[in-house]
């Protein structure tokens, strides 16, 4: 966020402990398309524990209501599920008044109050990295029975969105018992492959909060690829929203929308799946087709959807869920080599495309006999192997292997540029 954007969230937080009821909820509103139109578009914003701590202390000194405590809070929510924010409400005594208030709610079990607690339950689960078993127990067939409306009016489709969002906010590595959501969100995704009744956002927050639990279970397998096409629903999804993008409007100017956020979201529980998940599908040529498309598609501007597609065709090609020849015949390695010699090309996607001709090599050894027919395929890997010998790549993926155990991405250490320039021009 600039630092003009920043000042002005900081004031409007300021000035929500010194105003009414009702002029707190304009300011909530303000703040609201503060966050669209800034936060949303690639910046950034520090929702610290100090400033859930204040929030926290209005609330008990009676400067702000809950009613617009739990406004402020789905915004905030909101954002951080599209754009995953530094939000640190977890060590706030914020979060233990809302798991406090989810509990006596519960218990009470008043009509008159349900809207309620479906709404703090989401703020709950939109702003929690860790989530306690027996809250989940309580949030989750709530939010399930909200995304179950069937009403088509825009405020409805705006609710069940918003429930399946918070759903999906849900960790892969919390545990959710299959009873409280394996029939229900079944439903609601069959639902929408016939009546397509849900958003783009809603309809991939049904799979991503079905896909991440399936780390714990494995038998989830047969529901997810055979009796839900998730495959097939995916690669549909994808198709629908890289038509949708206008990809050269905008070009440089960091600024991503809706529908690109939507994509990233997908790439990465895509990625999670085939990588985390180890969700294995023979196959996916039209998937890695799509993908391939995507990442053609997307240009200066959204270099995050170009560095996700690569991602997720190495996790493809590694862990085995595309064929080699589907990968060859789709596009893939050739948009690969395309990426990489790139001149503006910027290090997290080199080092995508490194590792997944390191991964494709390595594939391309490793199933040398395998095939029924061997023959073709010594052809086709002979092939492959003398275009990556005569671009130099067989070097790069060599050099690559010898350096790569000394930087983790997860650790924080990237290539640098001189790293990225070393590599596609050695």
């Amino acid at each position: 966020m600039s630092t003009s954007g920043t000042e002005r969230v900081n004031e409007m937080f300021y000035d929500l402990a010194h105003c009414n009821e009702d002029k707190q909820k304009q300011i909530i509103e303000e703040m609201n398309k503060q966050f669209d139109d800034v936060i949303l578009k690639n910046n950034y914003f520090p929702f610290t524990k100090e400033l859930f701590n204040k929030i926290d202390k209005m609330i008990e000194d009676k400067k702000l209501s809950m009613e617009n405590t739990v406004i402020l809070l789905k915004c905030i929510g909101y954002c951080n599920a599209l754009k995953n924010m530094d939000v640190d409400f977890y060590f706030s005594e914020l979060r233990e008044r809302v798991e406090k208030m989810i509990i006596e709610k519960d218990k009470e079990k008043e009509e008159k109050d349900e809207k309620f607690l479906i709404e703090i339950c989401e703020c709950y689960l939109f702003l929690n990295d860790i989530s306690h078993s027996k809250l989940l127990s309580i949030c989750v067939p709530r939010l399930l029975k909200a995304a179950s409306k069937k009403e088509e009016n825009e405020e409805a489709q705006k609710g069940v969105e918003m429930a399946l969002l918070a759903l999906s906010s849900i960790h892969f590595f919390e545990y959710v018992k299959k009873e409280l959501f394996l029939d229900e969100i079944s439903e609601i995704i069959q639902s929408n492959q016939e009546h397509r009744n849900l958003t783009h956002l809603a309809y991939q927050s049904a799979w991503r909060f079905f896909l991440y639990r399936f780390i714990h279970d494995q038998e989830l397998k047969d529901v997810v690829v055979d009796e839900l096409f998730f495959v097939e629903e995916a690669t549909k999804e994808l198709k629908e929203l890289t038509r949708s993008v206008n990809w050269k409007a905008g070009e440089g100017e960091g600024k991503e929308t809706k529908e690109e956020q939507i994509i990233i979201i997908w790439l990465n529980t895509l990625i999670n799946c085939y990588d985390i998940c180890e969700l294995c599908c023979e196959g996916n040529a039209e998937l890695v087709a799509c993908v391939v498309t995507l990442c053609r598609a997307s240009n200066v501007h959204c270099s995050e959807i170009c560095h996700r597609a690569i991602n997720l065709l190495g996790a493809m090609i590694s862990r085995k869920s595309a064929c080699v020849s589907d990968i060859v015949g789709k596009g893939a390695f050739d948009v690969v080599l395309e990426k990489i010699q790139q001149p503006t090309l910027d290090y997290n996607i080199t080092r995508r495309c490194l590792e997944f001709l390191w991964n494709f090599s390595d594939r391309l050894r490793d199933e040398a006999g395998h095939k029924a027919d061997e023959a073709n395929f010594e052809m086709l890997k002979r092939k492959i192997l003398e275009k990556l010998e005569e671009e130099g790549y067989e070097d790069i993926t060599r050099s690559f292997r010898e350096v790569s155990p000394f930087f983790d991405e997860g650790y924080g250490t990237f290539l640098n540029d001189s790293d990225v320039n070393f590599f596609v021009n050695i």
